[in-house]
């Protein structure tokens, strides 16, 4: 009789944005991740479809067909069944998919309420710091990302432990402070009605900021995607894009320095997302840390935060391994 080979019991974790689908295998107690995998959001019309491409795909036989339990980290509210993405055309319930999980238990939080969870894990060799000093023990921290959209999320240290604030700090009003950000304001004003912080701190906001500019001093607006913005900018073959990163980078100081104090984030900023980490040089020679600091009387308090870029990419799947690990599975 041919000898049975036992099956690795396994659990999946998700980082879901409005780009990219990102899913890994853990094992339980640890959050060492496997056969990390990512896809396209728009390469699939539905959610469902790339689960189970993934489930497929990754069905070895040294794992069991389904997990033993899941956490997907998903870019939108998870207050109710219907899962809704803000930057992304799919949706699912949390009913469908523990039917195509074989009806294991599975929890769904914020994308950013995972990377709460996740900078717990990181190391030294996974972020870069701009300004400030040390993080203060047992204080809160504030995490903030522009990427497909702008996330925001807070954790506060609580008994030994600690506590992950997830929210929709992305669309608060958008608060000029320049000449320059309140002709940009009106514009996209008349565009969009009201202005969030979102409308500038993200992939389509770098447009929306290059075409207000280009209007604002009435030149030719030839970049036509984020990314074209972002490499016009940051090789200087495009004034103009060059301009639009530079102010980008001064209201993401505001704003980070916002937080920072509504939160008394001593335990440190740390900055996620797609754009931030890949112009990091650009980044470090803005105003971003002048406008982080300029808070008037508080000047002193916020220049000892330490701003954190991460750099670590899986930084959402770390996370919703750490979210189950904690949980117990």
């Amino acid at each position: 009789m041919a000898e049975t080979t036992s099956r690795k019991s396994w659990q999946l974790v998700a980082d879901v944005g409005g780009t990219n689908a990102r899913f890994a295998k853990k094992l339980g107690g640890s959050n060492r991740l496997f056969e990390i995998a990512t896809t396209s959001v728009s390469g699939h019309e539905h959610f469902s479809m790339a689960l189970a491409e993934y489930l497929k795909d990754k069905n070895s036989g040294e794992w069991e067909a389904l997990p033993a339990a899941a956490c997907f980290a998903v870019a939108c509210r998870v207050d109710h069944d219907e899962i809704r993405f803000t930057n992304s055309p799919w949706v699912f319930t949390r009913d469908e998919v523990v039917a195509m999980l074989g009806g294991t238990t599975l929890e769904l939080i914020n994308d950013f309420a995972a990377k709460g969870y996740g900078i717990a894990e990181l190391s030294h060799e996974d972020w870069q710091q701009v300004g400030g000093t040390n993080p203060v023990p047992d204080k809160p921290a504030v995490i903030i990302g522009p990427g497909t959209g702008l996330g925001v999320s807070i954790v506060v240290p609580a008994h030994e432990c600690y506590v992950v604030l997830d929210g929709e700090g992305g669309h608060v009003d958008f608060a000029p402070l320049t000449r320059e950000e309140f002709a940009v304001m009106e514009i996209l004003a008349a565009r969009f009605g009201r202005v969030s912080i979102e409308r500038l701190l993200c992939g389509n906001g770098l447009v929306n900021i290059y075409q207000a500019l280009g209007s604002i001093r009435q030149v030719e607006a030839k970049q036509s995607t984020p990314e074209a913005v972002s490499k016009a900018g940051m090789n200087g073959s495009d004034a103009l894009a060059a301009q639009t990163l530079q102010l980008f980078c001064r209201v993401l100081g505001s704003v980070a320095g916002n937080l920072a104090l509504t939160a008394g984030a001593l335990g440190g900023v740390y900055i996620t997302g797609g754009i931030v980490p890949g112009m990091l040089d650009f980044f470090r020679a803005s105003e971003f840390r002048a406008r982080f600091e300029a808070k008037g009387r508080f000047c002193n308090y916020l220049a000892r935060i330490p701003v954190r870029v991460v750099t670590r990419q899986d930084l959402g799947l770390l996370g919703a391994a750490n979210r189950l690990t904690l949980a117990g599975h």
